[in-house]
């Protein structure tokens, strides 16, 4: 049975989950629009094809996002949630409730980041 934090980590992930989906089918439809407006106006191409390049960076990074959303998903159903990836030692709460797709405790975090 799942701790109660542990349903709130869940909660949250779920929910940004499911903003983040929305918000890539919005992006996607949009840069499938400035494709559909380059094709008929050439004129603006430049502008229109920088403005695809940050659309596509922003799902790249969205999507990495969910990815790691669904992966704390499975630990949380595997009983592994709670625990840096890198130590096997415990990510405190209050950096699971700020961000609790988190894989690594502070420690490792910070060392990675070197």
């Amino acid at each position: 049975m799942m701790d109660t934090w542990e349903n709130e980590a869940r909660a949250a992930l779920l929910q940004r989950r499911s903003s983040l989906r929305g918000l890539l089918r919005e992006t996607l439809a949009e840069a499938e629009g400035l494709r559909n407006k380059r094709a008929a106006d050439p004129v603006d191409e430049s502008v229109e094809a920088r403005a695809e390049a940050v659309l596509e960076r922003l799902s790249e990074r969205e999507q990495r996002e969910l990815k790691d959303i669904d992966d704390a998903l499975v630990r949380i159903a595997q009983g592994h949630f709670g625990h840096c990836a890198r130590c096997g030692g415990a990510i405190g709460r209050h950096r699971l409730r700020a961000i609790p797709e988190a894989r690594h405790c502070m420690a490792c975090s910070e060392e990675l980041r070197r």
